[in-house]
């Protein structure tokens, strides 16, 4: 498959924070690619370089085999952008917006109807309503829509599903699944680790490096122990015993269950799950003690670095009763502001 963009040793710098740290990555025409990662990954900039609204201070990008650059207006007429904020005109209506945006490339609504009818026929009703009065859902879906008027060959998606419930992120979704389907190449962000599954290829990306690209399966199964789930009514006190268990490597709530790995890399699951299960009973514990299937988060988390596991941490930083908004986990990856 031909390569509809491409990235060598990307460097962006902020002062003194380096927001892009020698990314290279290749992402094939028709593809439907993913970064998947925290706030202050390194997402945003990486997406402002791409449409041309950044330079990076070292390295290369091309988009349709045209530099970042050097050819910025040709790459601006040939992509659609969508940033992480509402950036739409709140004052005008659906309709105003749209025209507007048809109109700066040249275009009408009517000319890209048939790109745009999956979503639009779904703002129609709304197509009077001013901008600042549609819900979460429905403004993404009209920015969707202004992204794509002028026919763009490759679509960048900032974040399109932060603060929207979960329904709308579920719609969404399944429009760039029809976009995907007709040959559009979509380039999507999101710290959301459960919409992985929903891209051909995923790249982790954490302070500005990327920990793996690769099919959201491979990611999964490149989880390099067996990983252990653990289901007890006492769940605080289950999660700092497992912390003190002398083998713990991790110890993470995901919900109501705690994921556990072991610092012995190549003992038996059905080993380890038996001295857990002593180990519980000797505490006075009771608790369902399986083997879970690794997820593309549970690999996240393990490749960002070493993972708490000891009782002597501060255990009032991981709250056992809490859920994880960015995929189900209760000890996300840290957030530090904005890419």
């Amino acid at each position: 498959m031909s390569i509809s963009i491409k990235a060598s040793n990307l460097v962006r710098r902020f002062a003194d924070t380096t927001a892009l740290d020698g990314v290279s990555f290749e992402i094939s025409a028709g593809e439907l690619f993913g970064f998947i990662g925290p706030d202050g990954g390194g997402k945003t900039t990486l997406f402002r370089i791409l449409v041309t609204l950044l330079k990076p201070d070292d390295g290369t990008a091309t988009v349709l085999g045209l530099d970042v650059v050097r050819d910025l207006w040709a790459i601006r007429q040939r992509v659609g952008y969508m940033p992480g904020r509402f950036s739409l005109y709140p004052d005008l209506s659906v309709e105003e917006n749209l025209r507007f945006f048809a109109s700066v490339f040249d275009t009408t609504i009517e000319a890209s109807y048939e790109q745009i009818a999956p979503i639009y026929e779904q703002i129609a009703p709304f197509k009077d309503r001013r901008a600042a009065a549609l819900s979460g859902g429905m403004k993404q879906k009209l920015a969707l829509c202004c992204a794509l008027v002028h026919k763009p060959e490759v679509l960048f998606l900032d974040e399109p599903t932060t603060g929207v419930d979960a329904v709308s992120r579920r719609e969404f979704w399944d429009l760039l699944g029809r976009l995907r389907a007709g040959g559009l190449t979509i380039v999507v962000s999101t710290p959301y680790m459960d919409e992985a599954d929903r891209c051909d290829r995923v790249a982790l990306i954490q302070h500005g490096k990327l920990l793996a690209v690769d099919t959201p399966a491979a990611i999964a199964n490149s989880f390099d122990r067996p990983l252990i789930g653990v289901h007890a009514s006492k769940r605080y006190d289950a999660l700092l015993a497992l912390r003190r268990f002398p083998h713990a490597h991790s110890v993470l709530p995901f919900g109501a269950v705690h994921h556990y790995t072991d610092e012995r890399a190549d003992a038996p699951a059905d080993q380890v799950m038996r001295e857990l299960r002593e180990f519980l009973r000797s505490e006075g514990i009771d608790a369902d003690v399986t083997t879970l299937q690794p997820t593309v988060e549970d690999t996240f988390i393990a490749r960002m670095g070493e993972p708490p596991a000891r009782a002597d941490l501060k255990v009032g930083l991981y709250d056992p009763d809490s859920h994880n908004r960015r995929g189900g986990s209760s000890a996300p990856p840290p957030r530090s502001g904005r890419g």
